[in-house]
């Protein structure tokens, strides 16, 4: 991850993301960072993103490395299926 993304290459996937259950949240802040809530566990995980086409890359800031893919809207990411929150 070491190309800085602009905003405008990932401005749709930016916002607030849920699991149908609201227990995994993940919130996609513009400058390429994410803060990751589970259940009452606010930022348990925090880090940097990398959009590229519908493929999203995070890398937490302890160097923990995983990937998703957005289809139709929906971010599928470590086996879990999350919803862009409005």
């Amino acid at each position: 991850m070491k190309t800085k993304q602009t905003v405008q290459e990932s401005k749709e996937y930016i916002g607030m993301w849920v699991t149908a259950d609201g227990y995994i949240r993940h919130n996609l802040l513009p400058e390429n960072r994410y803060d990751e809530a589970r259940g009452k566990h606010e930022s348990a995980y925090q880090g940097s993103y990398k959009v590229t086409g519908n493929h999203i890359d995070y890398k937490d800031d302890t160097g923990f490395t995983a990937d998703g893919d957005f289809r139709e809207g929906i971010l599928y990411h470590a086996g879990m299926v999350l919803y862009k929150q409005k």
